[in-house]
C-alpha cells in the first residue's frame, strides 16, 4: 500500500506543481483510473481518491483505509503501475521506499542521507543526601 500511496501523491504533487513530465502525468492518470475502476461501486472509496488529490493530510487514512477494504493494495496490477509511476517519477529511487525504520520508543533520530548528528552524553550529577547531623 505504501507504494500506491507514494505513487498518488508523487502524481498528484507534480501535477499540482505543474512540474509533471508527460509520462508521469500519463502514468499517473493510469494509476488513478485503474484504482477508480476498482472502486466503481463504493461511493466512500470513489470520494477517497478524488478528495485525497486535493487534501492529502485529511484523506491519506481515509484513502488507505479503502485500499485495504477494497484489496486494492495487493491487487498486482495496481502496485505494477504505482512501482512503474514511482521509478519515472523518481529514478534514483530515494523515495520509493528507500528505508523502512520503525522508530518505536527511539530517541535523538534522524533519518535520510548526509544528516550529522552530535551527541553529547553526560552523567547526571550526583544527588546529595540528607544527612543527620553529627
Amino acid at each position: 500500500m505504501t507504494v500506491i500511496v507514494a505513487a498518488l501523491t508523487a502524481g498528484a504533487v507534480a501535477g499540482a506543481q505543474g512540474t509533471a513530465a508527460t509520462a508521469v502525468g500519463e502514468l499517473y492518470s493510469g494509476l488513478k483510473a485503474l484504482i477508480a475502476s476498482r472502486f466503481r461501486g463504493k461511493p466512500a472509496a470513489e470520494a477517497a481518491l478524488r478528495k485525497f488529490e486535493t487534501d492529502r493530510e485529511t484523506w491519506k487514512p481515509v484513502l488507505e483505509a479503502e485500499l485495504v477494504r477494497s484489496r486494492v493494495d495487493v491487487d498486482e496490477q495496481v502496485v505494477a503501475a504505482a512501482r512503474r509511476l514511482m521509478e519515472v517519477h523518481d529514478p534514483s529511487g530515494a523515495q520509493a521506499g528507500k528505508y523502512r525504520i520503525d522508530l518505536r520508543g527511539a530517541q535523538g533520530v534522524l533519518a535520510g542521507d548526509h544528516n550529522v548528528q552530535h551527541v553529547t552524553f553526560t552523567t547526571p550529577a550526583p544527588q546529595q543526601r540528607d544527612t543527620p547531623p553529627q
